[in-house]
């Protein structure tokens, strides 16, 4: 075990990922510094007072009183809510999360429920499972109007890789003011929503749940949604009332709807959603792909670079300490 090491890595996974391949690649990325995994609760009550970088989805309060090093907790979830944010301030020590890594796989999967209901794929599977050779009437995503919730990492990732679609694109953020990469930029206030709904064929939900997204698409919201329009949730659940979409996918009040997260999550087995036709379900893995560690220890290893020249903002940086 690593005496005085530089960065921590935690022992509890992610996403069904190894902590010993986080490590592994932390090493690759700083050569010249030394990374230890902590693999036992004994390793990481050693380990964390000596280290100056600790990464893992969580860190124990009671760690903290004797880690006179540390200097950066490097979240490996992109929310921070489950993190004792107080007490690492009260000690002084910066935390950033991973936001953005996740953005490119949430966005192709987007882009494939897209696609998914504008060629009517999922009616094709259906019949391809009863050995129906039967034809059956697509549609085209060309032309659509896409409305896209949130202009963050999520949403400009889905912009981008809906340029050459030739479809219309309407994001909605916080501050419209400052435009964005979409082809007109609303705001969060009702009549904005509305308007944007009120056009869309598609509506992708990227934006964080918080005070002013929870229950944003509710029965009044999906009302104003067009017969033909799709949801695609790639944010959280909670954003969408659930009772409010089973109604409405049920009655026609839309087309249909791709979940990759859901209110609740996990979805209970006997949930009406599940045997719904016009309703795609992922159990939340929109961001699962091989390159999770990659870009996450691209983030560390600069932070860590950064801690050295004592200088500049931290990549992702959800607190961060006034040094001066």
């Amino acid at each position: 075990m690593s005496t005085n090491p530089d960065v921590v890595v935690l022992r509890e996974g992610t996403e069904g990922l190894s902590m010993e391949s986080y490590a592994e690649t932390l090493r690759e990325r700083l050569p010249e510094y030394t990374v230890a995994l902590a693999r036992t609760p004994k390793e990481e009550r050693e380990l964390v007072p000596q280290a100056r970088v600790v990464t893992g989805i969580t860190i124990d309060e009671d760690l903290l009183a004797e880690a006179d090093r540390l200097e950066l907790f490097a979240c490996t979830f992109a929310g921070t809510d489950h993190v004792p944010m107080d007490a690492l301030a009260d000690h002084g020590v910066a935390v950033t999360n991973a936001g953005g890594i996740h953005a490119p796989g949430i966005a192709e999967q987007t882009i494939a429920n897209m696609l998914v209901f504008a060629r009517n794929l999922h009616e094709g599977w259906r019949r391809k499972e009863n050995g129906e050779w039967r034809h059956f009437q697509s549609h085209e995503f060309t032309d659509s109007t896409v409305t896209v919730v949130g202009l963050g990492s999520i949403g400009q990732a889905v912009v981008q890789r809906l340029e050459g679609f030739e479809v219309e694109t309407i994001g909605i953020r916080y501050t419209p003011e400052k435009g964005g990469p979409t082809d007109e930029v609303l705001g969060f206030d009702e009549d904005d929503v509305h308007e944007a709904f009120s056009r869309s064929d598609y509506v992708v939900l990227a934006c964080p749940l918080n005070d002013l997204t929870r229950g944003l698409v509710d029965e009044d919201a999906l009302a104003t949604l067009p017969p033909e329009a799709v949801l695609v949730n790639a944010a959280r659940g909670g954003i969408v009332d659930t009772d409010a979409l089973v109604s409405a996918l049920q009655y026609e009040g839309i087309r249909g709807a791709a979940l990759d997260v859901t209110d609740p999550e996990p979805l209970p087995n006997d949930h009406e959603l599940w045997d719904l036709e016009n309703c795609l379900l992922t159990p939340h893995t929109g961001g699962h792909t091989p390159k999770h560690w990659d870009r996450l220890a691209d983030i560390v290893a600069n932070n860590l670079q950064e801690l050295e020249a004592s200088e500049g903002d931290l990549e992702n940086a959800v607190y961060q300490p006034d040094r001066s």
